[in-house]
């Protein structure tokens, strides 16, 4: 059995105030303190402060990032690992750079050992073995199935033997090896809950990767877990296509001639198509209003066949041509100091 709850919205003022109705629930121990994981300090600053004028106060409080909470939540399970993973990606990046050069004259390096052949060797041996770094930590995250694989010396390309030349000596405190150990101790020892926090709060995360929804659906089985998670549309919209799409379909349906409603593709909002409970309307005085509308609603506007009338004024979408990064930066800053006035 789990405790996992769920709640969605189109503004984050409204999961700010669910959350808070939450966390008015006090927890057992006063000591113990509320976990609240979010992505960035920007969010932990602003919802710091919300709740604060929501709650009268907002004390001990911690706000850890997702990959740090969830190693955290293993070392509870899995005693002796280090404090600092040997494979974040910043140390991951000097020993490949440490590794390049042996490494180079392995069959299969050739494309790498051609890259390498620079007089500014050194620079670009260390902005590729950041690259190098930064891909097999998505790795590790999105397919960890496959390092394991790649361990066990399923696969002899290079990120493959890289890969076993990077973990020797610490094949079993990656991230793949350390989730196949939580989940392997969690089912011989049931008592594990006790090392885990009461309650748990996810907090304005878009999208959690399979590997972190496994840790809390394991952690759901002791403690009370709760997803707070932006969502533009009140519908379900999984199933949409975006129109190349649904021809795609059609095209490769089996009668020539099916069309996309004896298919039952579904069509919605394409902007909801193209980006991959507790709701309110955004109503329609402003253009962005009448998209976030369209997109809660589910709502294709092409369909409606109706003109909307927008106001000369209208400025709540802007799109400014500029000739460079810097200079998009200077607009943007005027623009907020607009606004602020």
């Amino acid at each position: 059995m789990t405790n996992l709850n769920l709640y969605t919205s189109n503004r984050l003022e409204i999961l700010a105030d669910k959350l808070a109705g939450v966390l008015n629930a006090p927890l057992a121990s006063p000591m113990e303190p509320e976990i609240i994981v979010v992505q960035s300090r920007g969010m932990e600053r602003w919802l710091a402060m919300d709740l604060a004028q929501r709650l009268g106060i907002a004390a001990n409080i911690r706000f850890p990032f997702p990959n740090a909470f969830i190693y955290e939540m293993i070392g509870k399970i899995i005693p002796g690992i280090p404090d600092a993973s040997p494979f974040d990606s910043e140390i991951m990046a000097w020993k490949i750079m440490k590794l390049l050069p042996t490494c180079m004259r392995l069959t299969g390096f050739e494309t790498i050992r051609n890259y390498l052949k620079t007089p500014d060797h050194d620079l670009k041996s260390y902005q590729l073995s950041e690259r190098i770094a930064d891909t097999l930590d998505q790795y590790l995250l999105y397919r960890p199935e496959m390092m394991l694989k790649w361990q066990e010396g399923q696969e002899n390309h290079w990120q493959a033997i890289l890969w076993r030349e990077l973990i020797k000596g610490n094949e079993i405190l990656h991230r793949a090896a350390l989730a196949q150990r939580f989940f392997q101790a969690m089912e011989k020892n049931a008592g594990q809950g006790n090392f885990f926090p009461r309650r748990i709060s996810i907090f304005g995360i878009s999208a959690l990767p399979r590997f972190h929804i496994g840790i809390f659906q394991a952690i759901a089985r002791f403690s009370e877990i709760n997803f707070f998670i932006l969502n533009p549309c009140q519908e379900y919209w999984s199933d949409i296509l975006t129109g190349r799409e649904a021809k795609r379909v059609t095209d490769r349906a089996a009668k020539p001639r099916t069309d996309a409603e004896q298919l039952h593709i579904e069509r919605g909002n394409p902007l909801l198509a193209s980006m991959g409970n507790y709701f309110e309307a955004p109503g329609n005085s402003t253009l962005l209003a009448m998209i976030q509308s369209d997109i809660l609603k589910l709502v294709d506007p092409e369909t409606q066949g109706e003109k909307r009338l927008l106001n000369q004024n209208d400025e709540s979408i802007l799109v400014h041509s500029c000739h460079s990064p810097m200079r998009e930066i200077e607009v943007l800053h005027d623009q907020l100091l607009k606004l602020f006035e």
